[in-house]
């Protein structure tokens, strides 16, 4: 722990990056918000604003062309985006979900041919795990590639794919060695938008995030050149845990920057409120709130910050870290959230503030990149020394 403890106050490189990043997200984002919500259509403004800054994807190295951003950077990016936007924040989110694969086994020639149009903001990247009965069961899922000479043929589908569409690239996870052994007869590949045979399906009707597209993803016999194989063929499943080791701190930043969001907002209201000839502020029943979700909101701050820091130096401990800053910090996101509309009262029910949209996003958090239940054993599994299968 003592070597992550500078994380924990800023370094000025930081908080100049919050402030950049805040402003864009205040002037360029938050104005849209709601409509984006209102229409369930992708954020077009925000995207165009985190291409021109270089926030679109700041995770990539320079040698492709990014920003080179470290983990702390990239939550902090995240965490101040979903502040305003909750869909907005998975551009970057996802770009780093779909990418990072490729970052951590990818064979050079791989990443000079998609690192650099990401790093440009011309194409966007997304990540195919999931399966309708393959979600926390990861192991069991049915889509498969079959090598034909110079290709790998392959076909199934995916599910809950998020900005589905909107990416030109997909980190796809198949079956490689359907006799081989559970956990160590998948590959990762990249598939491309065009390539023939693939397509996606309708957005779902979600509760929140609208604006970020959720589709199905469909493979029929969609022929890849051998040559977008990610590592070695029967690695994908291990590089699948290894990746959401890393980017499920980016979801529980995610659900900080929702939270503060909604902090925010209930602390401007309780001191404009006025009942019985006082602001309500005034009230310690409010204070008492108030005071409590502050006081998680920076607990979960710190542990996604420890969690980043311990990304960036791929610590030995990170499954845990990763695991228990998702939960923490989505658990309190949904709490905090759900208090701030409790705090407006029936004026938090309703869409002329933000909350209740805060509210729909921040339960997502609890759910994608692993549920919370799957973190706790995730954890669990950790401390007993018991490997995750």
């Amino acid at each position: 722990m003592t070597d992550d403890f500078p994380y924990l106050e800023l370094a000025d490189h930081h908080l100049d990056l919050r402030e950049a990043v805040r402003g864009i997200a205040e002037n360029k984002i938050a104005p849209y918000a709601a409509e984006v919500d209102a229409a369930a259509r992708f954020p077009t403004e925000a995207y165009d604003a985190l291409v021109a800054s270089g926030f679109h994807a700041p995770h990539v190295p320079e040698a492709y062309g990014g920003e080179g951003a470290d983990s702390l950077a990239t939550c902090i990016v995240i965490e101040e985006i979903a502040r305003v936007c909750a869909s907005s924040s998975l551009i970057p989110a996802v770009n780093k979900l779909g990418s990072l694969p490729l970052i951590l086994a990818g064979s050079e020639e791989l990443n000079q041919r998609y690192l650099p149009p990401l790093a440009a903001g011309t194409s966007a990247f997304s990540y195919a795990l999931s399966e309708r009965e393959a979600g926390s069961d990861t192991a069991s899922m049915k889509t498969r590639a079959v090598r034909d000479g110079d290709h790998w043929v392959l076909s199934g589908q995916k599910s809950w794919i998020s900005n589905a569409g909107i990416s030109d690239y997909y980190t796809v996870l198949a079956v490689t060695d359907p006799d081989g052994r559970r956990g160590s007869n998948v590959s990762a590949f990249v598939v491309e938008k065009s390539d023939e045979g693939f397509t996606v399906g309708a957005p779902e009707k979600k509760l929140g995030i609208k604006g970020s597209p959720t589709c199905e993803l469909i493979f029929d016999a969609v022929y890849l050149p051998a040559d977008r194989i990610i590592g070695e063929p029967g690695t994908g499943l291990q590089l699948a845990l290894r990746t959401l080791d890393h980017t499920r701190i980016t979801i529980a930043a995610q659900a900080v920057g929702i939270a503060q969001g909604a902090l925010d907002h209930a602390l401007a209201y309780v001191q404009e409120r006025q009942q019985f000839g006082k602001h309500i502020a005034d009230f310690q029943g409010i204070q008492f709130m108030l005071a409590d979700m502050a006081m998680k909101l920076e607990a979960a701050r710190q542990l996604v910050y420890i969690a980043a820091a311990k990304s960036q130096r791929h610590a030995s401990d990170l499954p845990f870290f990763g695991a228990a800053a998702k939960c923490f910090a989505s658990d309190t996101a949904m709490e905090i959230t759900v208090d701030a509309v409790q705090l407006l009262g029936g004026a938090g029910y309703t869409q002329d503030f933000p909350l209740e949209r805060m509210m729909r996003d921040a339960k997502i958090t609890q759910i994608y990149e692993g549920t919370n239940q799957i973190q706790r054993l995730v954890m669990a599994r950790q401390l007993l020394g018991t490997p995750v299968r």
